[in-house]
């Protein structure tokens, strides 16, 4: 990543299992206008679903061209969650970003988000939100609607595993109030921007 002259943004990671309502918490903020932020799409190589659209909710790419990146070194993080399906965040996504003056906003799976904080420790702050429980995580599952039983079962199994790297992040909320979670994250992060 090039050095910029002028002060960069700040990094904002949220990470956590799917079904968490991180994707909630990072919509709310992105509508807090005095946060100046703006959400990192991310690359992957998975389907699209429903009504989502290349480059507004991700970058779709093919597995080939996806390692074609990977070997071009064109990622700041980039993992295989599923065999063939990688997600990933392109240096040229913050590098954007930071150019319109704002902070960067991630919704990235736990790996991802660990990495960006290895990255840029000073500058990024990693928080993890919580669910009250695997069953009710399992709940909100069921009730998107949008996958088979057999993801449900694999992403609670991957849930566990999520959870336990909770403390390595550098604040955890936990989302059994969803009000209460959206205030404290915008706490959070406009404390984080402003320091």
């Amino acid at each position: 990543m090039t050095k910029h002259t002028k002060k960069q943004g700040k990094l904002i990671v949220f990470s956590a299992p799917s079904g968490s309502g991180k994707t909630t918490i990072v919509r709310h903020l992105l509508n807090q206008e005095h946060l100046n932020l703006a959400f990192s799409i991310s690359a992957t190589s998975r389907e699209k679903r429903g009504t989502e659209e290349h480059a507004k909710d991700y970058y779709f790419l093919s597995a080939k061209d996806f390692k074609q990146h990977i070997k071009n070194d064109d990622f700041l993080e980039w993992e295989e969650v599923y065999r063939d399906n990688f997600y990933g965040t392109l240096k040229t996504e913050v590098e954007r970003i930071w150019a319109l003056g704002k902070n960067v906003i991630f919704d990235i799976d736990v790996s991802g988000g660990l990495r960006i904080k290895r990255k840029f420790p000073e500058e990024t702050i990693a928080i993890f939100v919580k669910p009250p429980s695997i069953d009710e995580l399992k709940i909100r599952l069921k009730k998107r609607k949008t996958e088979s039983e057999d993801k449900i079962n694999m992403r609670i199994s991957k849930a566990s595993a999520e959870l336990a790297t909770a403390p390595l992040f550098d604040v955890i909320i936990e989302n059994d109030n969803l009000e209460n979670a959206l205030s404290e994250a915008e706490q959070l992060v406009s404390d984080f921007i402003n320091k």
